[in-house]
């Protein structure tokens, strides 16, 4: 998935920025700014600001927007209260993740935030389900960009652009197989608190990368230039952010799932899936792994021994005796852990299992 080529972003001139790999996924912003280890620890130790607008986004006003994207998605969406935000999935008849966005009910519309590159995909999908329905599904990407703010002083630094600080983002447990008809509310099972920006777009509380919270913004691309000083907060590249991510054991759609995950293999049930709503395409799927309560695959973090000076490309394999076990998604160096690496791994991988990824030892987190 390669960013828009239209779009390209004010921040990529700052000094000391160096571009992503232009064939990577994060193609279209800065990798780094010079010492990305540093930028990983400003994240996690106070904050930072991280270019995101490679990213797509849609918009979608209507009156029937809400319901619509409920019976097509995964997500309890009827009963939305703006301003909020919350995650997506649309699946396949057989229950595989063909699309992941992160929403927000806000100004008489949703706006889904997609993966690079991706936004072109959802659309023709969206557009192809619209049926007579009021809705209108529109890229805006070329108006629009996301950043982020990460670490323990975001919300301090959120407020110099002078809105309401915003609420901690809350994400409901996964009920146990074979719950009870009605057990699980009828409300998105994440909720992420929005609030408007000034000058248009708005704020979004994401769930905290540990101790570092992260609030996405998602604001017109004409203000993307000043908005550093604006914040009064440094920079920091993609590296940086997908370091805390994979730490967080967060999976990113497109690198930490591929063309046979469901969401209970990819780790993303809590937060886009509602398993008592129905009525969606794949739904089966999802209802009778979870009452099964042993999905196929499992996402793990992998730490590694750190002999090769390459990080692992997504896709390589994991091996157990020399057996494939599993396959590599997004691979980071951590400025604390050292290499980590998100994986899907067969269910029946002990947690203690001692794996190998090219010519590097390889072990499960026992704790994510």
């Amino acid at each position: 998935m390669n960013a828009p080529t239209d779009t390209a972003s004010p921040l990529l001139r700052l000094p000391g920025a160096v571009a992503a790999d232009p064939t990577g996924p994060d193609a279209g912003v800065a990798a780094h700014y010079g010492d990305p280890m540093r930028e990983q620890r400003t994240l996690a130790e106070t904050v930072g600001l991280v270019d995101r607008s490679n990213r797509g986004v849609l918009q979608v006003p209507g009156a029937d927007r809400l319901s619509w994207l409920h019976t097509l998605g995964s997500q309890h969406l009827e009963r939305v209260d703006a301003p909020t935000g919350s995650e997506l999935l649309l699946l396949s008849p057989h229950g595989h993740i063909e699309h992941h966005a992160v929403l927000a009910e806000f100004d008489q519309a949703v706006w889904l935030d997609t993966e690079p590159g991706a936004a072109g995909a959802l659309l023709d999908f969206l557009t192809s389900m619209r049926f007579l329905l009021r809705v209108e599904p529109t890229d805006v990407t070329a108006g629009y960009a996301v950043v982020s703010l990460v670490g323990p002083d975001a919300p301090a630094a959120l407020a110099r652009l002078g809105v309401p600080e915003l609420g901690p983002a809350r994400v409901a447990a996964v009920p146990p197989a074979q719950f009870a008809t009605g057990a699980v509310p009828p409300a998105p099972t994440s909720t992420f608190p929005v609030v408007a920006l000034p000058g248009g777009g708005f704020a979004r509380r994401m769930p905290d990368f540990g101790d570092a919270a992260v609030i996405d913004l998602v604001l017109p691309r004409p203000a993307l230039a000043e908005l550093p000083e604006r914040l009064a907060v440094p920079v920091a590249g993609s590296w940086a952010y997908e370091a805390l991510r994979v730490a967080a054991g967060r999976p990113r759609f497109g690198l930490d799932t591929d063309h046979r995950t469901i969401p209970a293999e990819g780790g993303l049930l809590a937060s886009a899936v509602h398993l008592d709503k129905g009525c969606y395409r794949g739904q089966e799927t999802v209802a009778r792994v979870h009452n099964l309560g042993r999905p196929p695959r499992r996402t793990v973090l992998l730490h590694l021994d750190g002999i090769g000076e390459q990080l692992p490309a997504p896709g390589t394999p994991v091996l157990r005796d020399d057996r494939q076990v599993g396959v590599v998604g997004s691979a980071a160096r951590h400025y604390e852990l050292g290499p980590v690496t998100l994986a899907l791994v067969k269910q029946n991988v002990p947690a203690d299992a001692a794996l190998r990824i090219g010519d590097a030892n390889a072990a499960i987190d026992p704790d994510l």
